[in-house]
């Protein structure tokens, strides 16, 4: 029933106006709140927050159909699965419900500032700082790369508490945009691929928030809270790359059916059914492996190497089959009213956040040499 409902939203309020959105950089607050009313924000959220009470598996399902059907710039899956999470396993009572209510209902947008111009991958390297001054902090320093940076206005801020704690002395905050000064978006940055999705530097000049905003019971928790949400960040990427590869092997296959080259259709070339043959089979067997995954993640037994393993092979297996699938369509490929094209170009960008592929093949052979 999700995966239908799914579908016909995305089918009615995304598909034709996707294109427009593309060229402005943004889907837009409305499509927010249509998803509210939908039930497509906050599954995991409980009844008792305004939520349905489901699991990460209802949200993998929302963000699966998502990119089954193009829609790929929508920064539901970070709202739903990356921030969300943050709240209820670590967020006050309090916080859950000031907040937890109005993320479902798409009044209010998540995001999440870790990375920073000198910051990527290297969490630990964070300069941006947070101080205590009475019952509020003071936060003053600069994000880059933030998925929803233009429309979102609760924002989870990584900042330094302890200047010299290393790992331990960074903090989260919960922090409600419209609600605080010293806060200041920039542009809305042009980039390869993804372009419906507003991705902006944030920068905070003596910022002041509450100190009840503080994500945990006490400072320095952020960097092992950080660590504690990754895996399901990146098992998520792994849904929207398999996702993607379905959708290649859909759109390639009406295309060689349909195309004709040297008096017969592409698809009658031994050629084309064996580069199908073998992308099919590829995706299969991702896919499966995304299945138990999901599966050991729902049981609570998803290891951070498994999860990297899946992040890294699922988005590198993605950009060898569209490029595969891409090849097929001849000149038409990179033409830009052909879906293959955008997907090519919006793939490329998963092999890169939440941690590099390379970050990923070091998690894994750390955990391979552990003691």
């Amino acid at each position: 029933m999700l995966e239908d409902g799914c579908k016909q939203f995305y089918q009615r309020e995304c598909e034709p106006h996707y294109e427009d959105w593309e060229k402005r950089g943004s889907v837009g607050r409305e499509l927010w709140l249509k998803a509210g009313e939908m039930g497509l924000l906050g599954a995991e959220v409980a009844e008792e927050y305004g939520g349905p009470g489901g699991t990460f598996a209802h949200d993998a399902v929302i963000a699966y159909q998502g990119n089954l059907a193009g829609i790929d710039g929508w920064g539901g899956g970070l709202h739903n699965s990356i921030v969300i999470p943050y709240i209820i396993h670590y967020g006050s009572e309090e916080q859950k419900k000031n907040l937890l209510p109005r993320m479902v209902s798409g009044e209010l947008i998540g995001a999440i500032a870790m990375t920073e111009p000198g910051a990527g991958s290297d969490l630990q390297g964070i300069k941006t700082t947070a101080r205590k001054d009475g019952n509020h902090y003071s936060i003053t320093g600069s994000k880059t790369f933030i998925t929803n940076g233009q429309l979102a206005n609760m924002i989870i801020v990584a900042a330094r508490t302890d200047p010299t704690g290393g790992a331990k002395g960074i903090s989260l905050f919960l922090v409600e945009t419209d609600q605080v000064e010293g806060f200041r978006r920039g542009l809305n940055l042009d980039k390869l691929g993804m372009k419906s999705n507003d991705t902006s530097e944030l920068f905070f000049d003596n910022m002041r928030v509450p100190a009840s905003a503080l994500l945990g019971s006490v400072e320095g928790q952020g960097f092992a809270q950080m660590m504690q949400e990754l895996p399901q960040e990146r098992l998520l990427i792994g849904v929207y790359a398999v996702a993607r590869m379905e959708r290649a092997l859909q759109v390639t296959l009406d295309y060689v059916k349909e195309r004709s080259a040297f008096g017969k259709k592409i698809a009658g070339f031994q050629n084309t059914q064996f580069v199908l043959a073998e992308c099919v089979s590829e995706a299969t067997i991702a896919k499966v492996f995304l299945d138990h995954c999901i599966a050991e993640h729902l049981e609570g037994r998803l290891t951070t190497e498994k999860a990297s393993m899946a992040k890294y092979w699922l988005t590198d297996l993605q950009a060898k089959i569209i490029d595969r699938c891409l090849q097929l369509f001849g000149g038409y490929g990179v033409m830009s009213e052909y879906p293959v094209e955008r997907m090519y170009r919006d793939n490329r960008i998963e092999r890169i956040y939440a941690g590099t592929n390379e970050i990923m093949k070091v998690v894994i052979a750390r955990g391979l040499l552990r003691d």
